[in-house]
């Protein structure tokens, strides 16, 4: 895996900087701007290049291309129904060693309204799904989620420490474990497999995007397999996230900053899966 060499590397901080210029809009500006300098002296080929950036940022845009990718390009599971989270309640009330983990999703810069760094909507989306899910199943809830590679303030707090405060202030619902360590989803598979398992948890409900699962699952199932960790942990996917804006069939192939924002995270998501595949 690319992503895991660079980290034991100790380049893991230049993750960020490697996947902005693979993402959109960089690779799409530099072709546009590669062709309007081609032009002078091959125009057709210029004109073919500035044409395909042009329309590759209008395509990156828009939340119906992004919704396409997601779809062919991802595998992501179904969100577990109403019969799905019975078992579990019953299994749970059973005495059954299961627990529920979230995986963290970035921090915000200092919210002056709470006078503190606070979670990403992202974050915040996670928690409270996982924390419903408590409720509804009477599991105890793990985070997992330190400071991001790209974070350079020390003062940031620990996202799980973060998430922890606001489930019990906000929720009374207190958080059972947390690790305050992880900086990405290789590290949040390893580090919370290892907090678990003294606790004596043989079952994960795992708590992130729809769109995020795949890798999530990928990194939590090789942890659980891995030869240092002979005891048997049973990975359960429980994605949140996939609802499908109800908006026109036009507006969907408009531009728009939150078909740009899905398309990036969309295609985060499929690179990763390509530098897991080498």
């Amino acid at each position: 895996m690319i992503a895991d060499w660079l980290t034991s590397s100790g380049l893991g901080a230049i993750k960020p900087v490697f996947s902005a210029l693979l993402l959109p809009p960089a690779p799409l500006l530099a072709l546009a701007l590669a062709g309007a300098w081609v032009t002078r002296r091959r125009p057709r080929s210029g004109l073919w290049m500035v044409t395909l950036g042009c329309v590759g940022l209008w395509l990156t845009c828009c939340t119906g291309a992004s919704r396409w990718v997601e779809r062919h390009a991802l595998s992501e599971p179904a969100p577990l129904d109403a019969g799905q989270r019975e078992a579990l309640r019953v299994r749970a009330a059973a005495g059954a060693p299961l627990a529920i983990v979230v995986l963290g999703g970035g921090m915000s810069d200092t919210a002056p309204e709470y006078g503190q760094y606070n979670l990403s909507g992202t974050s915040l989306a996670r928690l409270r799904y996982a924390l419903w899910l408590a409720r509804q199943t009477g599991m105890p809830v793990a985070a997992s989620g330190g400071q991001g590679w790209g974070t350079t303030d020390p003062a940031v707090p620990a996202e799980a420490a973060r998430m922890a405060e606001i489930a019990q202030a906000e929720w009374n619902l207190p958080l059972r474990w947390i690790d305050p360590t992880s900086r990405d989803t290789h590290e949040n598979a390893v580090n919370m497999l290892a907090l678990l398992r003294p606790a004596g948890v043989r079952e994960l409900v795992l708590v992130t995007n729809g769109l995020h699962m795949p890798r999530a699952l990928r990194e939590f199932n090789a942890a659980a397999a891995s030869a240092s960790a002979p005891n048997s942990m049973r990975i359960v996917a429980a994605p949140m996230g996939q609802a499908t804006a109800s908006t026109s069939a036009l507006l969907e192939w408009m531009p728009s900053g939150e078909g740009a924002l899905r398309m990036h995270e969309v295609l985060h998501e499929v690179l990763a899966a390509v530098g897991d595949s080498r």
